[in-house]
């Protein structure tokens, strides 16, 4: 049986589990599109936030840390890159390559702003219901006149329910692969080509065999768009979230 990610539906009643998910989406896509503009002051009250809110849903960052473990050494080599590639006053000098203080400072807040656009999605999909979150994408397309709800909102509703439920699949996937390499004595291997290989080509394998036997399963059990969804209600708290977050970013992208 799969294991609990970082990337699983946590059940709860938390003040963001109840949340009118159409209000939760329509806030992540501000608040992510307001981070690439958020200077060092704003990101640390965005960050303040964050470990506020992952407090009141009960996932703390040391449980999530380590299946974050491949992207921070992705923001890594982002902020290494911003570091020595970025014209200005030079810090340090390794061979033909010069860190300078603009580049620093630049990588950091990249870096930084990459960190909270993952942990502001970590956040919904913790507190979202997959099924929740097929019918806001489905409601949210239906309002676009050039989009028939029927024949593509339904569709890209449905990819995106499918995607968020294998993310932990493959997450699970690629542990019990390290698990078998481990086993195999193959991390002992020096070359990293080879255990990059052999360690990508059984997870791509293995995924694709898991997508074509949910496809399967779903034409055996006569899967088909026309279901039944559950009801989304607004309340009063939801739309004072929703104005709350939309002055928030207005005031970050106006100052």
């Amino acid at each position: 049986m799969a294991g609990l990610t970082a990337f699983n539906y946590l059940p709860g009643n938390t003040f963001l589990h109840v949340l009118d998910v159409r209000v939760k989406l329509a806030a992540l896509v501000m608040l992510s599109l307001t981070c690439i503009r958020a200077d060092l002051t704003e990101s640390l009250m965005m960050t303040l936030c964050l470990l506020f809110l992952f407090r009141a849903i009960h996932l703390s960052f040391r449980s999530i840390s380590r299946e974050l473990r491949y992207f921070i050494v992705l923001l890594l080599i982002v902020f290494l890159a911003r570091a020595f590639f970025t014209p200005g006053r030079p810090l340090i000098g390794i061979w033909s390559l010069t860190m300078t203080h603009q580049g620093v400072s630049d990588g950091i807040l990249i870096a930084w702003r990459l960190f909270l656009i993952i942990m502001l999605s970590l956040l919904f999909v913790s507190s979202t219901r997959p099924s929740d979150i097929k019918v806001a994408v489905e409601r949210l397309l239906a309002i676009f006149p050039f989009i028939s709800r029927k024949k593509v909102a339904v569709k890209v509703a449905v990819m995106m329910s499918l995607i968020l439920r294998f993310i932990p699949e493959i997450v699970n996937q690629a542990k019990e692969t390290l698990d078998a390499q481990k086993a195999r004595g193959i991390e002992n291997r020096k070359n990293p080509v080879y255990r990059l290989i052999k360690f990508a080509v059984p997870l791509i394998r293995r995924t694709f065999e898991n997508a074509d036997r949910l496809a399967l399963a779903m034409e055996a059990r006569c899967y088909s768009e026309n279901r039944t969804d559950p009801e989304l209600v607004s309340t009063q708290k939801d739309l004072l979230v929703f104005a709350g977050v939309t002055c928030f970013c207005l005031i970050i992208i106006i100052a």
